[in-house]
């Protein structure tokens, strides 16, 4: 087998979707018998400073001719020249898990240079591995020939089904508002705090719900954008509903798996994914969904795990809201279809055998 190097920004570790992907992929074709070195370059990426660029250059040159090198989009849009330097001496892997051109809120004149800097890295890449379906779409513009596109989904886990906010054990000791007497339904929401989650959307909805007998906990970095968590902070000041949310910021795993442990819903109004990696997770959990259809929200949650509403659409997320928290007997029935949902998620072990598949196609005929 090829030595391989995937170059990631920032921490390896990190909490976020991408990263624990990247993690994951990286343990299971270890597994698999192949030799995985981690490039870690600096967390500014996207918009690396000059110190965070010439760190890359330097590392990148540094890697050995043959090896197979994944390189994480975050950085691939951000270093075309010294992705087409390199790829005259080794193999380029584009690991897409969202174009940098199609995140939402971009400026225009940003999207557009992002889009000009991921086309001039995407020709020259052996292989383009997107972690969804619906990243084809998103990659469209490109004009990536698709036999050069494999999808390697993420997998998931198998927790135990969540206890709720009735079970003995409780995932919150702190800052715990009026809205979490007895009966109030705990929601719960998880990503990134950035405009592309909908966090605005998920609050302006349910402020529109008449019924308050409820907790919503939002758990993600709140440090990536810091903006946005302001603004989100005081629309819910604003709307009333300071003492109804929860920011937690970044959680651990055991913390993250306690959250969901203690919810009674799964709430999610993304306006872009190309997989849903949460939401999967919800589902795992025994969860009802929530969520918009974008990705492969629609396909994971189906017709009996959850209600789904269009992006961006507040009618009918309010009105899907509503529902979920005035009867207690539809969340019942939505569970039960999240656990009957759940039996058709990936693992991960699926996960890292498709990757290695495709690198090992790519050793064999180049």
């Amino acid at each position: 087998m090829a030595p391989v190097v995937l170059v990631v920004p920032g921490r390896i570790e990190a909490r976020t979707g991408g990263t624990i992907y990247d993690r994951r992929i990286v343990h299971g074709l270890r597994d698999r018998g192949w030799h995985v070195d981690v490039l870690e370059l600096d967390a500014s990426f996207p918009y690396p400073t000059p110190v965070a660029r010439a760190h890359a250059d330097e590392a990148l040159a540094g890697i050995a001719p043959g090896t197979i090198v994944i390189v994480d989009s975050l950085a691939l849009g951000a270093l075309p020249d010294l992705i087409t330097r390199e790829a005259g001496r080794v193999r380029i892997v584009a690991l897409v898990h969202q174009p940098l051109a199609a995140a939402t809120g971009l400026d225009a004149d940003v999207a557009a240079r992002f889009a000009q800097a991921e086309r001039q890295a995407l020709a020259v890449a052996t292989l383009v591995v997107i972690t969804g379906h619906a990243a084809r779409a998103l990659l469209a513009p490109y004009a990536v020939p698709p036999e050069r596109i494999v999808v390697v989904e993420p997998g998931t886990d198998t927790p135990p089904d969540a206890i709720g906010s009735r079970g003995d054990r409780r995932a919150d000791t702190a800052g715990r508002g009026s809205a979490r007497g007895l009966g109030a339904v705990a929601l719960l929401s998880v990503g990134t705090v950035h405009p592309g989650k909908g966090h605005d959307l998920l609050l302006d909805a349910l402020a529109a719900v008449e019924s308050r007998s409820w907790h919503l906990t939002c758990a993600g970095s709140l440090t990536r954008d810091p903006s946005t968590t302001s603004r989100l902070r005081e629309l819910a000041r604003r709307l009333g509903l300071a003492d109804h949310v929860s920011f937690v910021g970044d959680l651990d795993r055991p913390e993250l798996a306690a959250r969901y442990d203690a919810a009674d819903v799964f709430v999610l109004a993304t306006r872009q994914e190309t997989y849903g990696m949460a939401v999967a997770e919800a589902l795992a959990h025994g969860l009802p969904v929530v969520a918009t259809m974008t990705g492969a929200i629609p396909k994971l949650v189906g017709d009996e795990a959850g209600i789904l509403v269009p992006v961006d659409d507040k009618a009918a997320l309010v009105a899907a809201l509503a529902r979920v928290l005035d009867d207690a007997s539809l969340r019942a029935r939505l569970g039960d279809g999240a656990r009957r949902a759940r039996q058709r998620l990936p693992t991960w072990a699926a996960a890292a055998e498709r990757m290695s598949g495709a690198l090992s196609a790519l050793t064999v005929h180049g």
